[in-house]
């Protein structure tokens, strides 16, 4: 589906680096837009996150820069600025931006600059707190938001250290919510002619997952505990270690618990009034939780899973990335997409369109890339 992608035909620039705004060109990329990687001399910092690396640049930069291409603007050298510019207001469709507060304005490329010299641009700050506030113009990263904005008080266990989330949860939702917004802003030049700011901000994302847990919070005045692999409001509704390693038991309303209550051959809990609805299992979590593992502790993951599943009740084993990519649902799905002929493979968008997912059509680009094979 390369000629009929989505977006063909969109021209992106993206100034910045890291995973926030790469993560969120490399959505525009993967659905057909034109993104070149506005790079120093020295390139994206995570082309050296590593090890590990493969073909010379981090595993991680290759994830989120494939079907991009890249151009080096130094900056600080006489005319780059101005080149650079020029080539912004003659040929972006959209430009997005996540360098250190107070770059863009320095060199004449910000939002305001830009689209009142062409005001069809679509224009997205990424940033670190947001646009106004006594922290705007605070640089940040993905760990500090986690710390900042409370995500990690809620992930982990009680008692134990601060726990960051094993994946860039915050760049990458940043990311998403840049996409969204860039998206939402090209519907809106088809229907006015007009292109327009969006912004977005690593502090805002991490407040957004933190929703409910603010409404708890503002209902209660109780400040939220942390429950491991389990979620606030819902028991059981976590991981169990069984005999091999550790189940995901999902009974998430009162017909799924007199399901397990069954399959685990305790069907009494379901009458009795300590376990009859979630309200009351919530408030009696620790002793029903410590009844379930005493039971799935003496069996398999699989065994539990067989019955369970039988049972109609939600499960899950926790699985290794190597189980993952060698289970047959994820190679069904197609989304690891080939990148080289020794087997190397890279997740695509996980989006399909009328069956199709869009294709691999290049890899993560070799810095300057685009002057290089122009020369």
């Amino acid at each position: 589906m390369t000629g009929n992608l989505p977006l063909s035909g969109v021209r992106v620039f993206e100034l910045g680096g890291n995973v926030a705004g790469p993560y969120a060109t490399w959505i525009l990329a993967e659905l057909g837009a034109e993104v070149t990687k506005v790079e120093r001399p020295e390139g994206d910092d995570c082309r050296g996150w590593g090890p590990p690396f493969w073909q010379d640049q981090s595993t991680l930069f290759q994830a989120i820069n494939r079907n991009k291409d890249s151009s080096v603007y130094d900056l600080k050298s006489d005319g780059a600025a101005e080149r650079l510019r020029a080539d912004l207001i003659e040929q972006a469709d959209v430009v997005l931006q996540s360098l250190r507060p107070g770059t863009v304005e320095r060199f004449g490329l910000d939002a305001e600059r830009l689209t009142a010299e062409n005001p069809r641009l679509i224009y997205c700050n990424l940033r670190a707190f947001g646009a106004t506030g006594p922290l705007k113009d605070r640089p940040g990263y993905d760990a500090l938001i986690q710390a900042f904005g409370g995500i990690m008080s809620v992930t982990g266990e009680e008692g134990r250290p601060p726990v960051r989330a094993g994946i860039s949860a915050v760049d990458m939702g940043t990311g998403l919510w840049c996409a969204i917004g860039i998206l939402a802003a090209v519907v809106r030049r088809h229907q006015t002619g007009k292109g327009g700011v969006v912004d977005a901000s690593l502090f805002e994302t991490a407040l957004a997952w933190m929703s409910f847990y603010s409404a708890d919070y503002q209902t209660t005045g109780d400040v939220p505990v942390r429950h491991g692999s389990g979620v606030r409001g819902i028991v059981p509704y976590q991981a169990f270690e069984c005999s091999d390693g550790y189940l995901i038991v999902a009974a998430s309303n009162d017909r799924l618990f007199v399901k397990l209550a069954e399959a685990l051959g305790k069907p009494e809990w379901a009458n009795d009034p300590k376990f009859r609805d979630n309200r009351n299992r919530s408030a009696n979590r620790d002793e029903l939780v410590g009844l379930i593992g005493g039971i799935l502790s003496a069996e398999t993951r699989a065994h539990w899973q067989q019955k369970l599943d039988a049972a109609g009740v939600p499960c899950a084993p926790t699985q290794t990335i190597d189980e993952v990519l060698a289970h047959p649902q994820t190679e069904a799905l197609g989304i690891g997409q080939q990148a080289s002929a020794d087997g190397f493979k890279l997740f695509g968008l996980p989006l399909s369109f009328d069956g199709e997912r869009p294709p691999l059509r290049t890899l993560a680009p070799k810095l300057n890339a685009a002057n290089d094979d122009a020369a």
